[in-house]
């Protein structure tokens, strides 16, 4: 492993990231969801997706492996922060290229249709959410469900990475198919900049104003009504319910002395909560309304 520096240990799942010495490549460890996923992988660049190029796998020492050539050194998460920290907002030109990035998948979304599936049970880890928050398992909330899911039945089903976000995309591309899975064209690019709002906008944050957040939709919508002849930003209160459910999974804490991730449990139930209510009453959500983490946990401390 003297050729590799050790990145970190990889996510909600087993094995490790490396780089190589010289910053080109990748490798990725792991198990038999880790083979699948770079099968998709390749799968997805054969398609035109904005992937990282897969160039060996195989298994060292029981582990599967993945390696990869770089997309760059920096996440988009990582330029928004450096931008806050110089100037105290982002960039134009970090928003640029989120734009691009979105855009390309967009395209390359479209060109490849799925036949219709289910997919929110997955995109959503609903049942964990349940399982975790039974209260919610109402009525009220199916109905909700039903509802987006009737409208972003109009949209082509497309593979998808199903945790988009800035800190997964580079401007050379996307990374971190962990998650994939078949969700309606939108789905992963139209909510980027909204869910930075279910982090809590804490340290290490930033927040997206609604002149950015409309120059990003109108970018996507060009794109998308050149494809489909639809713009996707009108289902982006059906994504962001989902998110409702997404950013809820796997919080509730196991261990009772843990009063942090109580907190933060707790707060991701409140933001399930507002947006459940504003969804119901105009279909929308807005997630400038949410707010902050450290003003709730003052609150309800």
């Amino acid at each position: 492993m003297s050729y590799w520096e050790f990145v970190k240990a990889r996510t909600a799942t087993e094995g490790a990231v490396w780089r190589s010495t010289d910053g080109l490549l990748y490798k990725r460890t792991g198990g038999e969801d880790l083979r699948a996923e770079g099968e998709f992988q390749q799968l997805a660049a054969g398609s035109g997706y904005p992937v990282p190029e897969i160039v060996g796998t195989g298994w060292e020492d029981g582990e599967h492996f993945v390696v990869e050539r770089s997309l760059g050194a920096s996440s988009l998460h990582e330029e928004a922060l450096a931008d806050v920290r110089r100037d105290g907002q982002i960039s134009s030109g970090t928003l640029s290229a989120a734009s691009a990035v979105a855009s390309c998948l967009l395209r390359a979304q479209a060109r490849h249709p799925l036949p219709a599936t289910p997919w929110f049970g997955k995109a959503a880890f609903a049942a964990e959410v349940f399982e975790e928050n039974p209260d919610f398992e109402t009525p009220r909330v199916h109905e909700a469900v039903e509802r987006a899911l009737d409208r972003l039945a109009r949209l082509p089903m497309v593979h998808g990475h199903l945790d988009y976000g800035l800190p997964n995309v580079l401007r050379g591309g996307v990374i971190d198919w962990q998650h994939h899975g078949p969700v309606p064209l939108g789905y992963d690019v139209c909510p980027a900049l909204d869910i930075v709002a279910f982090r809590g906008r804490g340290q290490g944050s930033y927040r997206i104003t609604p002149e950015q957040r409309a120059a990003y939709l109108d970018a996507l919508d060009e794109t998308a009504a050149a494809l489909i002849g639809l713009p996707v930003s009108e289902h982006l209160g059906d994504f962001l319910l989902v998110k409702c459910f997404f950013f809820l999974a796997r919080m509730r804490p196991t261990d009772p002395a843990r009063q942090d991730k109580y907190i933060k449990w707790q707060y991701r139930r409140a933001l399930f909560a507002r947006g459940l209510d504003q969804y119901e009453s105009g279909g929308a959500i807005d997630t400038g309304a949410f707010p902050a983490l450290d003003r709730f946990a003052a609150e309800h401390r």
